[in-house]
C-alpha cells in the first residue's frame, strides 16, 4: 500500500482522521509534529520560540523525507508542510496527498482551547487564520484529493477518503 499523507490547516482533523484511517486500513499511523517533538525533545511551540520557524521547517523537511520513503503509512502532516516543494514531491513519490479543509469559524472553534498553536498565539486569531488560508490555498490545491471536514463526522470523512482511494487514488 502507498502512503496516505493528510495535509491541511490546523484544526481540520488531520490527526483524528489519520488515526481512524490507520485503524480502518490496519496500518501504521505517524504524526509528523509528534515525531519532530520527539526528535527535538521539545514541544513545537518551544521550537518556534527558541529556534525559530526556519529551524522548525528544516527539521520538518528531514522528518517528511524519512517518513515518505517508507511504505503503507498514514501520515498526519503539520499545517505548513505543503509550503515546501520538496515536501510535496517526497510525499507524492510514495503516496497520495489528501487535503482536509474547514471554514475559518470551524477552525477557530476547534483550536480555541489549544495554546500550543504558535501561529495562532496572536491577537485576532480569526483574521490570522483567514490570512494563512489565503496564502496557503495554492499549496493545498496541489493535493490529490480534498475533503471539507466542516460539517462531517470523523466516520463520514474517513468514508469519503476510503471511497476515493478505492475508486481513484490507488493507495
Amino acid at each position: 500500500m502507498r502512503n496516505i499523507a493528510l495535509v491541511g490547516f490546523m484544526g481540520t482533523g488531520k490527526t483524528t482522521i489519520a488515526r481512524n484511517l490507520a485503524q480502518r486500513l490496519d496500518t501504521e499511523y505517524v504524526d509528523l509534529d509528534a515525531l519532530i517533538e520527539q526528535k527535538e525533545q521539545m514541544e513545537i511551540i518551544n521550537i518556534f520560540k527558541e529556534k525559530g520557524e526556519p529551524y522548525f521547517r528544516k527539521i520538518e523537511k528531514e522528518v517528511v523525507r524519512e517518513m515518505a520513503s517508507r511504505q503503507g503509512l498514514i501520515i498526519a502532516c503539520g499545517g505548513g508542510v505543503v509550503l515546501d516543494e520538496e515536501n510535496i514531491r517526497n510525499l507524492k513519490e510514495n503516496g497520495v496527498i489528501i487535503c482536509l479543509s474547514a471554514r475559518p469559524e470551524i477552525i477557530i472553534e476547534r483550536t480555541k482551547a489549544y495554546s500550543h498553536r504558535p501561529l495562532l498565539n496572536v491577537s485576532g486569531p480569526q483574521a490570522r487564520i483567514q490570512e494563512l488560508l489565503r496564502l496557503r490555498a495554492p499549496f493545498y490545491r496541489r493535493a490529490d484529493y480534498t475533503v471539507d471536514t466542516s460539517d462531517l463526522s470523523v466516520e463520514e470523512v474517513t468514508a469519503k477518503i476510503l471511497d476515493w482511494i478505492n475508486n481513484v487514488g490507488q493507495a
